[in-house]
């Protein structure tokens, strides 16, 4: 079977080695007579796929001791509630910087919860850039600053983290979460929906700051609360057994590879390849993010018109380039190019790039 090259924002593409041993071993995991999602989470097989995940999580982006690794199931889209139910207590502020989409959503969350501030938001120039540091004004006393590192739908990313001072930063990380390493003298909680760098949908990795976890509260439903999550590895329930054998298996295809260092340089070989045909086509197509800004996992253009652009699709589509159109809130050509994707895909895409120029130009 010939695969396409699947540039969707997520579910995304994964490695095709993670893919082919899940094929192998899906029916009957390691001559057990049985498949892995069909055993018991507390049986001694899962468990070894479970805390192999964990330990990996920690080698790979070198978490620190003093932070939980933590599988929970909801996606980031949980996350986006469950964070200020945790922190966001009677009399507290959380700050937000609002850069797109996902920030926004969250925000919309938080302020049912308590007191969410908007201390930047980039709706007026379109969600074009990230905000530099001198811009933000911090609450004094907020309980947590939140961001999203990488806005998949307007392909801006945090190129490095703000300074928050004493102030709990939380990041989603879901679309760039692997593909760099996380600052953790700034970071205190990061998030991350599995379906775009991971595996597939169902399940946020979430790193916690364990001073954090114990500051969080703990009268709440209790599968929103940290501590127990923490205190029971991940098991306080059923996990969602495939999405973690998945996370195993993409890691350990990412650790053969070389790890972050590795994914960086292909990360901006992808980016690079992308971005300098963009920006030697004339005008033909236009990326609308600040240089500064650009994200190196969900790259967005425009095209003269929108009839050209949904030709560019259709034509694409063709081609074995799948996945390309934009959000259907903000329209155009969107490539994300997260870890699995080849270095060859993105050569695919820009070799098309130009013979569609040369078309229709």
């Amino acid at each position: 079977m010939a695969r396409i090259y699947n540039f969707s924002a997520g579910p995304s593409i994964l490695p095709l080695p993670a893919l082919e041993e899940a094929s192998r071993e899906l029916v009957d995991y390691k001559q057990t007579g049985m498949s892995l999602i069909e055993m018991s989470h507390r049986g001694k097989i899962y468990d070894e796929v479970h805390n192999e995940a964990m330990a990996l999580i920690k080698e790979i982006l070198q978490v620190p001791d003093d932070y939980y690794i933590l599988f929970i199931q909801g996606g980031a889209t949980l996350q986006f509630g469950m964070i200020p139910l945790a922190f966001l207590t009677p009399g507290k502020t959380a700050d937000f910087i609002v850069t797109g989409f996902w920030v926004q959503r969250a925000y919309q969350d938080a302020k049912l919860v308590g007191q969410a501030h908007v201390i930047w938001d980039g709706a007026s120039e379109k969600y074009n850039r990230i905000p530099a540091q001198h811009e933000l004004q911090f609450t004094p006393d907020a309980e947590y600053v939140h961001i999203c590192s990488n806005e998949t739908i307007g392909g801006i990313q945090w190129q490095q983290m703000p300074s928050t001072g004493t102030i709990a930063l939380i990041v989603d990380m879901s679309s760039d979460v692997l593909s760099r390493p996380v600052e953790w003298d700034k970071v205190s909680m990061l998030f991350a929906g599995t379906q775009k760098n991971l595996a597939p949908a169902g399940m946020a990795l979430v790193i916690v700051k364990k001073e954090l976890v114990e500051k969080a509260r703990k009268d709440l439903p209790a599968y929103l609360r940290y501590d127990l999550h923490a205190k029971e590895n991940s098991l306080y329930n059923t996990p969602p057994t495939f999405t973690v054998w998945m996370t195993t298996l993409t890691l350990r295809w990412l650790k053969s590879i070389g790890g972050i260092p590795e994914i960086e340089k292909r990360r901006d070989s992808k980016a690079n390849l992308l971005y300098n045909a963009i920006d030697a086509s004339n005008g033909f197509y236009n990326c609308p993010v600040d240089r500064n800004s650009r994200s190196k996992m969900n790259i967005v253009w425009r095209l003269p018109d929108e009839q050209l652009e949904e030709k560019f699709v259709k034509e694409a589509e063709k081609e074995g380039l799948s996945g390309l159109k934009g959000h259907r809130s903000v329209g155009g050509i969107r490539a994300s190019v997260y870890n699995a994707m080849p270095v060859e895909g993105v050569e695919a895409l820009v070799d098309f790039m130009k013979y569609f120029m040369q078309k229709n130009g």
